[in-house]
């Protein structure tokens, strides 16, 4: 709900009256830098932490932080509550930033067999899709304020929800203690008490452990380049999209919720209705690069706008490239074993986070640069153009890679159940 609205709170907050300031864009990419600095520590953590102490236990924690923020903005949205809500946002966005949609993932391959759960990742991210356009409909006709106060309940909403449904998926039975028990633990010797703490360092993730998934395979290792290149690509086309549109065509919240909503609408329908057929028929080889192919051509189309309605004809495409991020997570997902899907899921989610630092340290001066005064040629569209040609690399190395038979379940349970001595 809050993302069409956040630039114009930005703008307002430090450019007031103006629809182009380089400040809000370098502040916008210096806040997306440090926080993909956190998650690319805190995702394989997540996600390593998830697979032994359970789904619901870690959704507790960036459900309850990504509270926060937004009841800040929803209190006041004046310039010293928005640096409030700004330190807020970045350092608890460095534990949230797509640690839920990791989890869900994660929880989602717990639950779904193989050959199944491609289908299932794409309507996964369906309903985030319709997700999506219910929030954007809904700051579409509220105000400012009123879009930050219902952001608030929902996700105070979503936490309770979480609580009392969700069911938990996978608990490594070793772990004598769950991870936020409400229960005491009645072990009392400090023997016990030091194995326990020796075992939870165990599970966190080094270097080391991430070096050895990614050279587990090769269609693994490929994989995780195709989401590194994608999320370059897809963080350089978000930071430099609504600050290029502001000023070429002086778009506002409205109009950014008019394009988040098309996009969305398409997206679902893809993901919901047509993924599911065309999965079995192409594969999830093909449909990543299909994907990546129309990612392409939105950036392309973006960036070369002319007048107003090319970027709503640009916000159709969503409905073939919502497909690359679907089939690149199940590709992953076959790769490892049961008792490996978080750390797997983190890894990736990792890396995309690693391309959240580089990608506002390369986008963010370019885009700055081309809407000022002081741009070398007139080329407004140029740091997405550049986010397209990222794009077309990922294309390039999802269709030179190639997909093994997934590993045997008897061997997948057998890597579970060995314990390192």
């Amino acid at each position: 709900m809050v993302v069409p609205a956040i630039t114009d709170v930005t703008m307002s907050a430090i450019c007031p009256g103006r629809d182009e300031c380089s400040l809000a864009i370098y502040l916008s990419g210096f806040q997306q830098a440090i926080i993909g600095l956190g998650t690319l520590l805190m995702m394989p953590l997540v996600g390593n932490l998830s697979d032994k102490y359970g789904r619901k236990a870690l959704l507790t924690v960036p459900l309850v932080l990504g509270i926060i923020p937004l009841v800040t903005l929803a209190y006041s949205r004046t310039r010293y509550f928005f640096y409030a809500y700004y330190v807020l946002r970045t350092l608890t966005a460095m534990v949230c930033e797509g640690s839920v949609h990791c989890l869900a993932l994660a929880y989602v391959a717990d639950n779904v067999p193989e050959g199944r759960r491609a289908s299932a990742f794409g309507i996964l991210s369906g309903i985030g899709s319709s997700a999506f356009v219910c929030g954007t409909l809904s700051t579409r006709f509220l105000s400012t304020a009123s879009t930050f106060q219902v952001a608030a309940s929902v996700a105070i909403v979503a936490l309770v929800y979480m609580k009392v449904f969700l069911q938990d998926s996978i608990i490594d039975k070793n772990v004598s203690t769950p991870m936020l028990s409400n229960g005491k633990s009645k072990v009392d010797n400090t023997i016990g008490s030091s194995s326990k703490n020796v075992h939870i360092f165990k599970t966190m993730p080094s270097l080391d452990d991430t070096l050895c998934l990614l050279k587990s395979s090769a269609t693994f290792s490929q994989a995780a380049i195709v989401a590194f290149l994608s999320n370059l690509s897809e963080v350089g086309l978000h930071a430099s999209a609504m600050y290029y549109l502001k000023a070429r065509f002086h778009f506002n919240k409205n109009q950014f919720a008019d394009l988040m909503v098309i996009s969305g609408i398409a997206g679902t329908i893809s993901q919901l209705l047509l993924m599911p057929i065309l999965v079995p028929v192409l594969g999830e080889g093909r449909l990543l690069s299909v994907g990546l192919f129309f990612s392409c051509a939105h950036m392309f189309l973006y960036s070369i706008a002319w007048t107003f309605w090319v970027p709503y004809v640009a916000a159709m495409l969503s409905i073939l490239f919502v497909f690359s991020q679907p089939c690149m997570r199940t590709i992953v997902s076959k790769q490892v074993g049961s008792c490996e899907q978080g750390k797997a899921q983190g890894c990736i989610s990792g890396i995309g986070s690693f391309a959240n630092v580089v990608s506002p340290l390369l986008f963010s001066p370019l885009t700055a640069l081309f809407l000022s005064e002081r741009a070398p040629f007139h080329f407004p569209g140029f740091s997405i153009m550049c986010a397209g040609f990222t794009s077309m690399i990922a294309l390039i190395q999802s269709i030179m890679m190639r997909l093994p038979p997934p590993l045997i379940s008897n061997e997948r349970v057998n890597n579970c159940n060995y314990v390192d001595a």
